[in-house]
């Protein structure tokens, strides 16, 4: 094996959790709902069914038992648990507890409930309202639900790497992009990619003490995974973006944020709600990094701000 083909045995891909197991740490309670929109995709209609009880009413649920949930869902009580587990607790006493939590969280009215969606008929104002609350809520659940030791593992990764590639596609492609610019600004090597062909070819070319990127809100895009696999198997560290944490995307990375998003409508795709999340993310790894290189990066800020500003001269 080429010294730049990293051994896989001794870096073994994120395994998707199996039955009535969870790869995620049990959510702060106001991050409840979040989790639950984000593995909602993975989930059986039965599991879906609990998750959404759960979510719609937080109270009533903390005051039923196993069996009375069950049956109030229309499931089993071994569905019941493998739901508490697959959100992060463990086992179904730890869930009725974070239930309880967020109740009070909103009795209190530190946790707002979740708005209704946007009609087509909505006058402006109410759009304006309501998106900002949907954003407001998407950014507290990120940060509630991002790992901060992941994060600082991505960080130390990107400040001391000889290269870095990104990777992402329709509107994660302007997320790559906002990443990019960010640290090329401080002095480091960063590209972004958003046709795959090149972002395979320039995969092929990294080797251990360089970063790849993937940012994808699904965790599925294939041609976001490909160039990330390739990078994996070149030795490069890997980081993933999405909102999906056990997703295919996480098979090939060594560091794992996840992202949150509001809930997707007719009229506000997953592409809008997740960009947000994911902004955040970026912006908390460019901060980290810059403070990590802060000798360097100050006077590279300082340095690409003087080489433009007479582009901002009004003539």
């Amino acid at each position: 094996m080429s010294q730049n083909v990293k051994e896989t045995a001794n870096r073994p891909p994120v395994p998707a959790p199996g039955p009535g197991e969870s790869a995620l740490p049990a959510p702060p309670p106001h991050a409840l709902r979040a989790r639950i929109r984000s593995l909602g995709p993975t989930m059986t209609r039965s599991v879906q069914a609990v998750a959404d009880a759960v979510a719609a009413d937080p109270a009533g649920c903390a005051r039923l038992t196993v069996s009375a949930l069950a049956e109030h869902t229309g499931t089993s009580e071994a569905t019941v648990v493998r739901t508490a587990r697959l959100l992060g607790y463990p086992g179904y006493r730890d869930l009725r507890l974070a239930l309880a939590a967020l109740a009070a969280q909103q009795e209190s009215g530190t946790a707002p409930a979740v708005t209704v969606d946007i009609a087509v008929d909505d006058p402006l104002a109410d759009v304006v309202a309501k998106l900002a609350h949907e954003e407001a809520q998407t950014l507290t659940d990120t940060a509630a639900a991002l790992d901060l030791t992941q994060l600082a593992a991505a960080v130390t990764a990107l400040a001391t790497a000889r290269r870095i590639d990104i990777y992402g596609v329709g509107a994660s492609a302007l997320v790559g992009q906002d990443l990019a610019q960010k640290l090329l600004r401080i002095g480091l090597v960063a590209h972004a990619h958003s046709d795959p062909h090149l972002a395979v070819t320039g995969a092929v070319q990294l080797r251990p003490g360089d970063v790849a990127v993937a940012i994808t809100h699904s965790g599925t895009t294939g041609d976001v995974i490909e160039p990330l696999r390739t990078a994996f198997e070149r030795g490069a560290t890997t980081l993933a973006l999405t909102g999906r944490p056990n997703s295919p995307v996480t098979r090939h990375a060594d560091l794992v944020l996840a992202t949150s998003a509001a809930r997707e409508t007719q009229l506000r795709p997953a592409a809008m709600s997740s960009r947000t999340s994911q902004l955040l993310v970026v912006d908390c790894l460019f901060v980290g990094v810059a403070q990590q290189t802060y000798e360097t990066a100050a006077p590279a800020l300082t340095a690409s701000y003087e080489a433009l500003a007479h582009r901002h001269t009004t003539r």
